[in-house]
């Protein structure tokens, strides 16, 4: 089941969290140190932001064993953009033992469904190329990429 997080989740968003920063930290050691992106005190601050969403899956005991981190954000109206509303998806982890059990698609698709109801036009996020699954898994649910982000290391 799919719902807004609460506070007795943030144990096991952190948790979350601490995983896809190993898979990012394997993938780019150059970039990434081990550690989490936020603290629970963050956390806390986070689940009372309207523009903020956290969803999460939780199991039949109410342990949350997904999370989908969105953020609702606004373009301004310049001389080349149109103003557009988006819902961001800033992070979505399945916990490691429970992969391939649909738990993403179900936070992938409520997310969907929240920026519907949020009368966004897009929904958006990014992906780390040294996460192949990851975009395979975004592929199969029907992204395409938008724009590339390109570099090259000077070091």
């Amino acid at each position: 089941m799919v719902r807004l997080a609460v506070e007795k989740d943030i144990l096991n968003i952190l948790d979350l969290l601490r995983q896809v920063n190993e898979v990012h930290f394997k993938g780019r050691p150059d970039i990434f140190k081990l550690g989490v992106k936020y603290s629970y005190e963050e956390i806390k601050e986070k689940l009372n932001l309207k523009n903020e969403p956290i969803l999460v899956w939780a199991d039949g005991e109410d342990n949350a064993k997904g999370y989908c981190f969105c953020v609702v954000k606004k373009t301004e109206q310049s001389s080349v953009l149109k103003p557009i509303k988006t819902l961001y998806i800033d992070d979505l982890c399945v916990d490691e033992d429970h992969r391939g059990e649909h738990i993403g698609k179900a936070l992938y698709e409520s997310a969907l469904n929240l920026a519907k109801e949020l009368g966004c036009y897009n929904l958006t996020l990014n992906v780390w190329s040294c996460n192949p699954s990851a975009m395979r898994f975004y592929e199969k649910l029907g992204l395409v990429p938008q724009k590339i982000y390109m570099e090259k290391v000077l070091v």
